[in-house]
């Protein structure tokens, strides 16, 4: 089921409304962050590596991993909620397991738990290489909220 589920797409209206809720953050535009799969309960969100984006040994910032990795678990859990309805994070924890480095950076959100009001995310970033080769550098899990869009 695993394997499925990292190339399942999510149907194009719930593609639209991510993309569009996506399109709206200031901070992934700012970024350079983009979408990359939209499935049920999965989202890819890469980061390119570029020197605005990385910290002073010339790794991408731990900032900028952890914002993916919040946005992409955010916009899998809301794969899974009704249109009148909104994701916001209560917490989350993220191990940053080894330097951000690559051309690139994939953080890969998972729900593992959905719920009517929490959900709980997996929370993978991977450094990606021009080659395809892939590293873990971060790991975590994320609790978010459903909210009413209409009550915002």
């Amino acid at each position: 089921m695993e394997d499925r589920m990292q190339h399942e797409q999510a149907s194009p209206a719930v593609q639209k409304r991510v993309q569009d809720s996506f399109d709206l953050q200031g901070l992934m535009s700012h970024l350079g962050a983009r979408l990359t799969h939209i499935g049920p309960g999965r989202v890819h969100i890469t980061l390119p590596a570029r020197p605005e984006v990385t910290q002073q040994h010339g790794y991408i910032h731990a900032g900028a991993t952890s914002a993916i990795a919040d946005s992409a678990g955010g916009y899998a859990a809301l794969t899974l909620f009704d249109e009148d309805c909104d994701v916001l994070t209560v917490e989350y924890k993220i191990n940053l397991l080894a330097p951000a480095a690559g051309d690139h950076l994939e953080a890969i959100g998972t729900v593992l738990k959905p719920g009517r009001t929490l959900t709980v995310c997996q929370l993978e970033v991977y450094g990606v290489q021009a080659d395809g080769a892939r590293k873990l550098v971060a790991n975590g899990q994320q609790t978010l909220i459903r909210v009413n869009r209409t009550a915002q």
